[in-house]
Formats: C-alpha cells, structure tokens, sequence
C-alpha cells in the first residue's frame, strides 16, 4: 500500500493547475503504475481522492474527476471486479450533467466503456444509462473541439459496442445525434460524425422503422457538407486529407436505402457544377450509392443517371485524346481523364446492376444514332471535324465499357450495333447459321471509313477483354455469349482482310494504327473461343513479319507491328496455348533469329536487333530460342575475324554483343530460369579462342574486345556460384596454356622474385593480339565473379596482373582492385579462395619488388613507411627519371587497387592516397604527414595522373567494383573519405610553393568535391566555398586540359548550394567571391552547360541578403549583358531570367 501521505502528493501535483504539464504527466504514471501493480487498489484510489471529486471548487473537482479518468484510460487491460466498474461508470454518468468538469467524465465513461471483456466491461444497463444522460444533458455544439470529439468518440463507442443497448432508444436516439452532429465544422469531428451516422443507420436497417421519419433530416445535415472542400489543414489536423473527409462523407451517403430520394437528385444536380472536384465527387459517390441502393431504387432514376453519365463524357474530353503511339496500342488514353474514367465505372456498374434498362437507352440513344448516320460521311481520320472526333471517342468509349460489363451486355451491343458496322465498312455479313458468303475472299480494295474502323475495334476489344479475363466465361460452352461469338466468327475472315488490306494501302497514321491493333485483337481471343482460325492466326503473325523485315521505312508501322507481335506471344504464352506457341515459334521466332544470321544487308541491323530483343522478351521459350540463335550469329562472326578478319563481320558482332549485354542479358536476369544459358555463352568464348591457336584483329580491335569485355561482365555476374566456378576453372585453363603465360606455382613463392619476373616482363611486351584478348577476358572474368567464388592460384594471378597493369593494361588494373575488394578476411575466415587471403594478397601487392622498368631498379618497393607496410613516392621515382609511362601506369594501377580497399573500408587505402599525394607535392617540401619525397620534380603528367586518381576513387564505375558486379561496398565510404582527405589537402594547398603542384592538389580537390553526396557538402560548406571557387577559377584558366567534366560537375555543386537554405547561410560571407567567380563562367566557350549553370547560379545568389549583393549589381549586369547574345538559346533565355532578377536590385534610373 502507497504511503497516504506520498499518494496525496501525486494527487495534488496533478490537481495542482499551476504544475507544469510535465510534473502532471508524471504524476499520472506514477499513480497508475500503483495500481497496475498492486501496490494500490482502485477502491483506495477512490477513497484518497475523494476530497478533489466531491468539492465545490470547479477547478479541483474538474481536475480530479480527469486524474481519476486518466488513470483508467491506463488501466484498460488491468481486471476491475464488476462492483468497480459499475460504481465508476455509475460516478461518471452522472458527472456528464456536471458542464464544469465535464472533459473528465467523457474521457471516464470512454476508458470504461471500451474495455475489451477479458478485463470487465460496463454492463448494457450501465451503457444504457449513460447514454440516457448523454441524450438528456450534453449539447454538444456548444463545446469546444476537444471536448466535442470527445462526445463523438462516446456516441462512436455507445453506436459500435452496445447497439442492442441503445437501438431501443429509437427517435430519442436519432434525435440526439441529428442535433450533436448539426453544424459541425472541425475536421477532427467531422471524421467522427460521418463514422457515426454510417454505423447508426446499421441499427435501423428497416425503411419503415424509427430512421425514416428522421432520413430527410439526417440527410440535410449531411448534405451541407457536399462536395467536401477542404485545403488548409492547421496543426494536429495534419493528418486529414481532403480525401479521408470525402470518402467518409461518401460512405455515410450510401449507407443506407433510405437517403436515395435525396442523394441521388443531389449528386446528379452537382455534376453539372464547374467544379471539376465537384463532378469527381458526384460520380464516385453515384457508383457507391448504386451498388448500396440497389438495382430498384436505382431504376427511378436510371434515365437521368444516363444522361448524366452521357455529358459527363462529352464535356470532360476537351480535347481530341485519340493517339495513334507505340504506348497506346493496348488502349487509348481516357484513364488519365479521371472524370471520364469514374463516368465510365460507374456506367459499367449501373449496367452490371439493371442490365437491360441501360442498355436500351445506350442502344435508342439519338446522339449515339446520329454519329453512327455522320461517320459514313468522312471516310478518314483527318476530315473529322474536332467536335466530332470528341464524340466518337465518347461513343466508342460508351459501347467498350457496355461490352464488356456482361456476356449479356455483350450480346446486346453486338446485336445492336456491329452488323451496321459491318456494313458502314463494307464488308459482308454472313448468317449466324454458318453460311459463307462469295464476297469472302475479296481483298479490300477501297479505303475503309474511319469511325466504323475505329467503333469495330473498341468493340472487338472489349469482348476480347471480356473473354480473355474471365476464366469462368472461357471455359463455358460457345451458346452463353451465341450472338457475339458467333458474329465475330461469321465477320473473321472478312475482317481479318479488311485490317491487312489497312496496313497495305492506307498511309495514314490513325488507319495503320487501328488496322495493326484490330489484327492483334483477333489473334490474342483465348484458344477456345477464338473466333479465328489456326490458318488465319499464322496469316496475322504473317502479316506483321513482312512488315518487321520489308517494310522498315515506314516506322510507326514497323514499330507497331513489332509490339502487336511482342503482345500476341505474351498473350498465347501466358494462356499456355501449345498450337499457337508452335505457329509462333514456326513463323515469327525461326524467321527474326534468321534475320541476323543472313547476310542481306537491306535491313539496317539495328532493326534487327530491336526486333529479335523484342520478340524474346514476349516469353521464356522464344528468350530461349532467341539467345541461341544471337550466340550462333556471334560465334559465327567471330570465326570469321579471327580467320579472316573480315570488317563486316567484326561491326556486326560489336553490335549482337551489345544486343546480347545491354537488352537480352538483363531480362534474363530479371525473369530467371536461365542458368544453362548464361553459362554456355561464356564457356563457349573460352572454347572457340582456345581452339583459335593464332589469330590476329586487324580491325575494330578496341571496339570489338570492348563489347566482349562487357557482354562477359554481364553474363558472369549474372551466373550462379556454382557456375562462376566452372567459368574461371576454363578462363585459367586457356591463361595458363598460354606460352605468353608461365603460371607456375613457383612464381608465388619466391620473394621478392626476380628470374621470372623478368622473363614475364619481356613476354608481355611482345604479347600477340590472342594473348591480349585472353588476358582482358580473364580480367573481365575475375571483375564480375562474386566473393565467394574460387580463384584458381591467387597469387600467381596477382603476379600477373601487377605485371601488366605496369604495361598499360586496364582490365588487369581493374581485376586487381576487385580481388583485393572481394578477397575475405583471415580472422573472419571467408577466404575467397583455399590458396590467399587478403592480408596475403596486400602484402604482394605493397611490400614486393615486383615492378621493374628497363632492367635496372624497381619501380615499386617497400618505402619504410608506416613501418615497412606500405610503399612510398621514391619507389615510383628509382630508376625510371626518363621513363615516365611506367609511373603513369602504376598510378592508373593503384588508383583502381585503392577503389577496391576504399569500398571495402580498408585501412590501407590510406597508404595509397599517400602515394598519390607525394606525387602531387613536386617540390619535396610535403608535410609532416609525408616523410618520403623525390629527389627529381615528377614530371606534370605524373601529377595529373595521380590528382586524376581520386576521381578513380570516388566516382561510381560502370566497367567494374559496382553491385552489379557483386562488389563490397561500405555504406558512406564516400563521405567518410571526404571527411579525412579534405582536412589534409587545404592546409596542403594553402602551404605549397609550386604553381603546378597547388593546380594538381586543387585538381584532387574537386574530384573528391564532385563525387561526394551533396548532404555531406552541405555541412561542410562554410569551409568549403574558398577552395571549391579556387578549383573552378583554376579549372577555367586551364586552356590545355579543358577538363569540362569536372568543371560543369563542380559548378553543380555550387548549385546545389545556391539552391539549400543552409548553403545560402554558408555563401553570405563569400559572395562577393562566388560572384566574381560566377562572372568569370558565364563566357566559358567550351561547355553550354557550363555558361547556363553559371548564370542560374547567379540568379539563386540574387535571393542573398541585399546588403551583401547590392554593390556586385553592376558588374554582374555587364556581365549578363554578354551573354545575351550567346549562340545557344537556352543561354539567352537564363542571361534574361538573371537580369530581371538582378535588376530588380539597382536603381530605377539605371540604364542597360
């Protein structure tokens, strides 16, 4: 038991109302967690605080009754024996007549009351009695907000948790929550309200009980609130959207039967307003009211519903919407009309709901009659006045959704209007009983009228739409949908005609769009219920094949073509129909693998490669066949380079192996189920060089082992574990019988090696044309392998790659920096292979003389730096002082070895950028940090390589060391890099001496500036702007680099300053600076990008403080002077934005 005299102070520092919020709050949880524990019961609780309930004073009373409240409302889940729960709900109802403390005995009644059984409940009397008092003393609309949503949320509970209690309250009921809810505005209440008269119509579902005499009543209350409007939502009314109010308002309208005489000439009324919020609202709330009231009631109005629907169409579709696009073949483009598409819905729903009566105002319907009288009278797309195209887009969009309602709808519309079609289009029209007329086999000779086209094949659709999506339909028998079936049927052949002789001699966009899509409708009609023949399917695929390979001229047919034939297999594929996928297989896949296996140079091979990628993505057994036959026609072409070296041939293959790497093999990747292929392709290129012994690449030799570099990348990344494996088992095995190669075991082991190091060195210098692709493979190879793939003879390979990369080669540079960044940890124990680890790895990498240059001296060696652990700037300089490629090339190395390791979060990428960083100190006086120098300045070309380094470093590659290669990357090894390497290249720029050594240290600035995520430069930018405008001021006055690059990259850093609110905090000291800087890019004449982004930012820097930017006004105003008649438009067009801007500053007399 709580002592009394601890209770007692708990009590009054929440009673207290001079306490501050928190000391209350912290009183309550203490009271409570008293009770929730057992230290102290309820009942004593009670008796302590019966002083605060029972007093005169308003104030203590109204805070004690709350204290007691509050506490309940902690205790939900704690048991209360049926004696309390009575005697407190007994306390709280009566309270309610208590206005002073009347928040405290809402917020009781509602802790009681919404406890769930396991812990006892108010019993039905007792919540009848409460909402007796409720009824009888509250008026609610006389409360503030609060305290009136806290009446709502006890109506809410009393309606949802006791409705047998309170229905026999009846008008007693209806009449007090008609008054609550009466003029409520806050949005908070009006949630609650609508809630509350959608569950309170539940309790009196008879149209002729106690809810009737009050609907009209009800409904007036509601009524005022539509349609919502709601836009500026203050404080904790945040989380309401105008949305959540207009569909809770809508659920409360079609929540009963009873609200249809008023709702539904309401909603009708309303969608004639000029609100297009208004019309939006009128129609999702008919749909909902429709499906609530049901098909009766709704009949009353069904004429008016119509019309309504009717106009609705006509006066949304403001402006011709029909597009004769690629992307619009599937359907046009009436779904981003929101009021269209809800008219539509709702037409479907009411014609689902009373099929018959809507459909017979659809089909009697004088303006639908009348466009089908006027269609004959314009035979092409174009001689339709705008007025007109509107309306048969609506009628065609009327008789789609009447379509596929229903089989019955169906029928109906069919019957009603697709003879007449026929016979506007010219075509035969056969009986339903199967008799064929002679006029059959006619090919079309004149052109076909453009509305009937169009109608016929909103009509075809829908049905096939219909079918198509309804399981249950295809599997009935063909007598449930006779009439349109057996129509369609009848009409086939002719169609099928009429829509090719289209595609053949029409040359308009809108006939060739409808021809192709009614050719793919009647080839996409599920296989039992197609109205076509197996024949007339294979002269469709027909059809779009000749037009794939002869009529390439014309594009948007072509392109059509090819996307009608990419539906029609996913369509046959995904409904698993066998005979078609042969027909499929047989005249379209066989006949588009050909087209790049032939040698008819007619069609531009790009087209090829569109279509055949095209056509594979249509499904996983073309993919199949498509991959094949692309692999035969590489393998192909690359025999013929390799013997002949033939020019053709090597063009060709550039462009299959980018066919292959940028379309085929990431759809591969994305649908799965490809294993064996993506193994084959690589092995199968390690077979055919191996059985290659010599061949020689006379042309488009870079290209061509680019695009295989790649399309291997690819295909091994994309491999299992298991098969990456086996790829690197046969990529070394074609290394190593290599002459060029020796890789001997014996190599790895001797330390530092000397003898075989040289003879290595001296074959790689001589390497033949097969030997440089084996070795760029294998490279690729080792870029795309995951981590815990096996690498054959790790350090042999090392050895090899270091020697190469000395050469110049990339790719070994690049599989280096992999190796290091997927090698596993010792102490972890996921070793990449049996043989390494990566502190093996590193320390042949840093400590051995594995690099020499011109048999005298090692290029690389331990410098003694960080205690022999690393290698230094002198083992660059040691006997190389006329030899300035090596070094360049063993910069261009580490750059890409240090990307692997700073990915990783590796500790020694530390020593690499110390390298770097020596190179870029030339003079020899480096920091303390740098304790080796050169004895000779390095020559600029040096330094560039090693400021060009970091960029290696922090820019995101795409050949290698990315996710897509499996690469390890640390999250924010970015910005964690930016924040150690910044600190240490100011001081350095600010102390060095030498002109090129502070450009090259500036050059790193910026790369490491670029690459860097802007949040992180954001923080630092105060420090920042100094050297991030001595790095464009240097960047511009670079005549001979002209690196625009990183200019244009840098320049958009400031932008992103300029652009932040706390970067334009960091600019405020500066800007006299920036702007001088600014001014200095806008006649940049190397890069557009730049001058436009330069002038923008001058634009941001205007918002500035006015004091700050004043006296800069006229110069930066004869600077954009200049620029006004610069040679690019959108330059000009800026230069006049930033001298508005900037003019709105200076002095109304100033004259420019």
């Amino acid at each position: 038991m709580a002592e009394p005299s601890q209770l007692s102070q708990l009590i009054e520092s929440f009673v207290d109302s001079s306490r501050s919020p928190t000391q209350q709050a912290a009183s309550l949880d203490t009271i409570a967690s008293l009770v929730k524990n057992d230290v102290l019961t309820m009942e004593g609780l009670v008796r302590e605080m019966e002083m605060y309930l029972t007093t005169t004073d308003n104030i203590i009373r109204a805070r004690g009754i709350l204290l007691l409240a509050e506490v309940l409302t902690c205790l939900g889940t704690k048991p209360l024996t049926n004696a309390t729960l009575h005697s407190l709900i007994g306390f709280f109802t009566d309270r309610l007549a208590d206005w002073k403390a009347l928040r405290g005995a809402l917020v009781g009644c509602l802790a009681l009351m919404r406890r769930k059984s396991s812990a006892g409940v108010v019993t039905s009397t007792d919540a009848k009695a409460v909402a007796q008092s409720f009824l009888q003393n509250l008026q609610v609309q006389s409360l503030g907000q609060h305290d009136r949503k806290l009446c709502f949320e006890l109506l809410e509970c009393l309606l949802e948790c006791y409705p047998n209690t309170v229905a026999p309250l009846g008008d007693e009921l209806i009449y007090g929550i008609c008054e609550a809810i009466d003029s409520e505005k806050d949005p908070q209440c009006l949630m609650l309200t609508f809630h509350i008269v959608e569950v309170l119509v539940q309790l009196f579902p008879d149209p002729s009980g106690p809810l009737a005499s009050f609907a009209a009543d009800l409904f007036e209350i509601l009524s005022c609130y539509f349609p919502i409007h709601f836009t500026h939502p203050k404080g904790e009314d945040l989380d309401i959207k105008r949305d959540d109010l207009s569909r809770a308002l809508m659920l409360a309208f079609s929540s009963t039967p009873v609200f249809e005489p008023f709702a539904i000439p309401l909603l009708l009324e309303k969608l004639s307003s000029s609100l297009q919020s208004a019309k939006l609202d009128s129609l999702k709330y008919l749909s909902s009211c429709t499906l609530k009231y049901g098909s009766e009631r709704i009949a009353k109005h069904a004429r008016a519903i119509w019309l309504s629907i009717k106009d609705a169409l006509y006066n949304s579709l403001q402006e011709p919407t029909l597009s004769f696009t690629l992307e619009s073949l599937d359907g046009l483009g009436f779904q981003e009309n929101e009021i269209a598409k809800e008219a539509l819905m709702l037409l479907q729903q009411v014609i689902m709901q009373n099929n018959g009566l809507f459909l017979s105002f659809i089909v009697k319907d004088e303006d639908i009659n009348m466009i089908l009288n006027t269609i004959t009278s314009y035979e092409s797309y174009n001689e339709i006045p705008s007025l007109g195209k509107l309306k048969l887009f609506a009628v065609g969009c009327i008789l789609s959704i009447s379509t596929k309602s229903s089989v019955a709808s169906c029928n109906t519309v069919f019957d009603s209007f697709f003879p007449r079609l026929m016979e506007i289009l010219g075509l035969s029209v056969r009986k339903l009983s199967g008799d064929h007329s002679p006029k059959d086999n006619y090919l079309v000779s004149k052109r076909l009228n453009f509305g009937a086209l169009y109608l016929c094949v909103e009509l075809l659709a829908a049905c096939r739409n219909l079918i198509a999506g309804s399981t249950e339909i295809a599997c009935k028998s063909v007598s449930v949908y006779e009439t349109s079936y057996c129509m369609l049927q009848s009409f086939s052949t002719s169609l099928t005609k009429a829509f090719c002789s289209t595609l053949v001699t029409s040359c308009h966009d809108a006939d060739i769009y409808f021809g192709v899509k009614g050719l793919q409708i009647l080839a996409t009609f599920p296989g039992d219920v197609s109205p076509i023949s197996i024949s007339e399917f294979e002269n469709i695929l027909i059809t779009f094949i000749s037009i794939i390979t002869e009529n390439f001229k014309k594009t948007l047919l072509w392109r059509l073509a090819l996307r009608a034939l990419v539906n029609i297999g996913s369509f046959i594929d995904r409904y698993h129909e066998s005979e078609k996928i042969l027909s499929y297989m047989g005249v379209v896949v066989e006949k588009i693998i050909l087209l790049v296996s032939l040698d008819d140079f007619t069609m531009p091979f790009p087209l090829k490669l569109e279509a055949i990628s095209g056509i594979g993505t249509s499904g996983l057994n073309y993919m199949l066949n498509i991959v094949q036959g692309l692999e035969e026609a590489i393998f192909a072409n690359l025999s013929e380079i390799y013997v002949h070296g033939n020019l053709k041939s090597a063009e060709i293959t550039i462009r299959l192996l980018e066919c292959y790497s940028n379309k085929v093999l990431p759809w591969i990747r994305e649908n799965g189920g490809f294993e064996e292929v993506l193994l084959r392709f690589p092995v199968n290129i390690w077979k055919q060089i191996e059985s290659c012994v010599d061949f020689s690449v006379q042309v488009l030799e870079k290209e061509l082992l680019d695009a295989m570099m790649t399309a291997m990348k690819h295909a091994v990344a994309f491999c299992s574990e298991e098969s990456q494996n086996k790829i690197i088992q046969k990529a070394y095995n074609v290394l190593s019988s290599s002459t060029s190669f020796p890789l001997k075991e014996s190599m790895a082991l001797t330390i530092p090696f000397q003898l075989e190091d040289l003879q290595l060195t001296q074959k790689i210098d001589n390497l033949s044309c097969r030997d440089e692709w084996i070795l760029s493979l294998f490279a690729s190879v080792v870029i795309a392998v995951c981590p815990q793939t096996h690498i054959p003879s790790v350090k042999v390979i090392l050895h090899l790659f270091i020697t190469t990369l000395l050469k110049g080669h990339v790719p070994a540079a690049q599989a280096l920096g992999s190796m290091v960044n997927k090698f596993g940890k010792k102490s972890i124990g996921s070793e990449i292979s049996n043989d390494c680890t990566l502190e093996e790895a590193l320390d042949i990498v840093f400590q051995l003389k594995l690099w020499n240059c011109q048999d005298t001296g090692a290029l690389l060696r331990c410098s003694g730096m960080s205690n022999g652990s690393g290698m230094g700037h002198t083992d660059l300089c040691l006997g190389v002082a006329n030899d300035r490629l090596p070094q360049i090339h063993a910069i261009a190395g580490l750059s890409w070895i240090g990307k692997g390791l700073l990915l990783r979060g590796h500790d020694k990428v530390k020593d690499v950028t110390m390298i770097f960083l020596e190179c870029l100190l030339s003079n020899g006086k480096t920091d303390a940090l740098l304790e080796n120098s050169c004895e000779q300045d390095l020559h600029a070309s040096v330094m560039k390589c090693a400021a060009d380094a970091f960029h290696v470093l922090m820019s995101d590659s795409e050949v290698c060391l990315n996710r897509k290669f499996h690469a390890i990357i640390r999250p924010l090894y970015k910005q964690r890099f930016f924040s150690t390497m910044m600190p240490i290249l100011q001081p350095l720029i600010m102390k060095s001496d030498s002109s090129l050594s502070r450009s090259m240290l500036y050059r790193a600035s910026a790369h490491i500036i670029c690459e860097t995520p802007l949040v992180a430069i954001l923080g630092e930018a105060k420090k920042l702007i100094p050297i991030l405008l001595d790095c464009l001021s240097m960047l511009n006055k670079d005549t001979q680099d002209k690196d625009t690059d990183t200019l244009y990259s840098l320049l958009l850093v400031l932008s992103g300053i300029l652009t932040d609110k706390n970067g334009k905090e960091a600019v405020v000291d500066n800007a006299h600076l920036v702007i001088n800087c600014l001014t200095g890019l806008i006649a940049y004449p190397h890069m557009m990008l730049v001058r436009e982004t330069a002038i923008q930012c001058l634009v941001a820097m205007s918002d500035l403080p006015h004091a700050r930017i004043y006296p800069m006004r006229i110069q930066v105003l004869k600077a954009i002077s200049k620029a006004l008649d610069d040679p690019r438009r959108a330059v000009r067009q800026e230069a006049v934005r930033c001298r508005q801007a900037w003019a709105s500053t200076a002095s109304r007399s100033l004259h420019f």
